[in-house]
């Protein structure tokens, strides 16, 4: 990573280290400005329905810092495990939770400590039990291939300095069939990304967004097929908040069905395999679960080992 992606990656996590703490303190997520700022027109809470809202805790809603839904384009089902990049307080990762059932599982990624602690104590108010929460950035997903039916992300992936690879984790967790459904901020096409940074900065989810016919080409890369983006409402000049539809084919190009038959087989029995681990490694952001354990914050898992000696 060059060193103005890694400068831009600090500067992300530290603005929404400061929108985790200014909610957790009482207050309000800032977004598109100094911190105190309320999310600008076209941004968080006020997207999502009155009824959504009111079934989650006020602390997810006040760290909604989205542009959109994507809970609701991605058209969840019941016992669907699901993955949204960049999860924040927890609002899509609970609200989905309700919608795949005790059957089901999410998984909301994040990079930033301040958030993942939020989203922790979010979950507890929820009572959410079929929700982990991961710390890991969205180019580096820490999940097997093939683990989940659905990626969610609310306004996230215009953030990256690393959009390929981003896409290219979320197709590879996706097992065949699969699907991604997320909410982002795009351009118009024919706006140069010089015209997109005049409008806004890269934080502030503009500098960084893609045009309608990058995030296709991006998309289509990845392996993606049946490509959608619809563009929902305005968030700057030329540049709109837009829902982005696409399917992991059951046999990907360049692979015949039976090769995806035993790559498949392959990783359900080392899934099976790994299932314990695996749960103890999600159970705690930085630190694992042990019998009769679970993670109450980063450190929970440690602290219980310490209390019970």
């Amino acid at each position: 990573m060059s060193e103005q992606s890694t400068a831009l990656r600090e500067t992300v996590r530290r603005r929404y280290a400061a929108a985790a703490v200014q909610v957790a303190a009482g207050g309000r997520a800032c977004f598109c400005g100094p911190c105190g700022v309320e999310a600008g027109e076209g941004f968080g809470s006020p997207l999502y329905a009155v009824a959504e809202r009111a079934e989650l805790p006020a602390e997810a809603v006040a760290a909604s810092l989205g542009c959109g839904t994507p809970t609701a384009v991605a058209d969840l089902h019941e016992g669907e495990h699901v993955l949204d990049l960049g999860s924040g307080g927890g609002i899509d990762v609970l609200l989905s939770a309700r919608r795949v059932g005790p059957a089901g599982r999410v998984y909301g990624l994040d990079m930033t400590e301040d958030m993942l602690a939020l989203a922790l104590a979010n979950q507890r108010k929820a009572g959410a039990t079929n929700v982990v929460f991961l710390k890991g950035t969205i180019e580096a997903v820490p999940l097997p291939a093939r683990t989940v039916d659905v990626v969610i992300s609310n306004c996230v992936i215009n953030l990256s300095t690393d959009k390929r690879a981003v896409f290219a984790e979320a197709f590879r967790v996706l097992a065949p069939g699969g699907r991604i459904g997320v909410s982002d901020v795009v351009a118009e096409d024919g706006l140069t990304p010089a015209q997109r940074a005049e409008r806004g900065d890269h934080v502030g989810c503009i500098a960084g967004a893609l045009s309608r016919t990058e995030y296709r080409r991006g998309l289509a890369a990845a392996g993606f097929t049946d490509i959608e983006i619809t563009s929902t409402h305005r968030v700057a000049d030329r540049m709109h908040a837009a829902l982005i539809r696409a399917t992991k084919p059951v046999v990907p190009a360049g692979e015949t069905a039976s090769e995806t038959a035993a790559e498949a087989a392959s990783d359900t029995a080392g899934e099976a395999a790994s299932d314990t681990a695996s749960d103890a490694v999600c159970c705690g952001v930085t630190d694992c679960c042990g019998p009769g354990e679970r993670a109450t914050g980063p450190d929970t898992a440690t602290a219980a080992r310490e209390a019970a000696n």
